[in-house]
């Protein structure tokens, strides 16, 4: 009986840490919204929640971190439970830094709302919905346990590299044409990078997922190529 109630609870640490996680992906993917929402939109009302609600993300990794600890102490969990208690350890980082960087998006959003837009926003929303449906992929591969799944985000990623490196040519471009222009087209740049910022954290996340699942890690391959 008390082996049963051990496996029982168990179940329920690792369902509770799955749990977590969601909502700790759900919010970041809020967050990567709004934050454009408040540039496209130009509302700093919204800007400002965005840097408000990042305490959430950052209590939700406090939690997961403490619930990770106390299954490995208590649990002592072996070969894949074990890859998937220290994979969610690697995931809450990544979480927590998309987090940071949709802070960083609403900060720009807000110094530039203060001032003429540029141009219309066209490509920055696409590449946010990128990054967007790519942190949304990669979660739902943990979730599942999908490493075709995760495989998809790692191939996505080419596609969101691609769309900002024409943002950042078009806003040279802007910038080439009348120095007035620099400002402006400086602080989309940082937004645009953090947009691409948040595709690699991302990548990071599909990449432990493959681990998760095949025990095989994939980061950084030109490395082992050299080995």
């Amino acid at each position: 009986m008390a082996a049963t109630h051990t496996d029982k609870a168990f179940e329920q640490d690792l369902r509770n840490l799955r749990e977590k996680l969601l909502a700790m992906g759900a919010k970041v993917e809020t967050l990567i919204a709004q934050s454009t929402r408040a540039l496209t939109d130009r509302d700093s009302a919204l800007a400002e929640q965005v840097v408000g609600a990042d305490r959430e993300v950052n209590r939700l990794e406090v939690d997961i971190d403490d619930l990770c600890r106390r299954i490995l102490a208590l649990r002592q969990p072996a070969a894949s439970d074990l890859r998937l208690i220290t994979t969610a350890l690697k995931i809450v980082t990544d979480l927590e830094r998309i987090g940071d960087l949709a802070v960083n998006i609403a900060e720009r959003a807000m110094d530039l709302n203060q001032v003429p837009p540029l141009a219309p926003y066209v490509d920055t929303p696409k590449l946010a919905e990128l990054a967007q449906q790519q942190v949304k992929k990669a979660l739902d591969a943990f979730v599942s346990g999908d490493a075709a799944k995760a495989e998809d985000v790692l191939k996505g990623d080419d596609l969101l590299d691609a769309l900002f490196l024409k943002i950042f040519n078009e806003l040279l471009a802007y910038m080439m044409e009348d120095s007035r222009n620099i400002r402006r087209a400086t602080a989309l740049m940082f937004i645009a990078k953090h947009l691409e910022r948040i595709g690699d954290h991302a990548l990071n996340v599909a990449e432990m997922v493959i681990y998760m699942v095949r025990g095989k890690d994939v980061r950084h391959p030109r490395s082992r190529d050299l080995e």
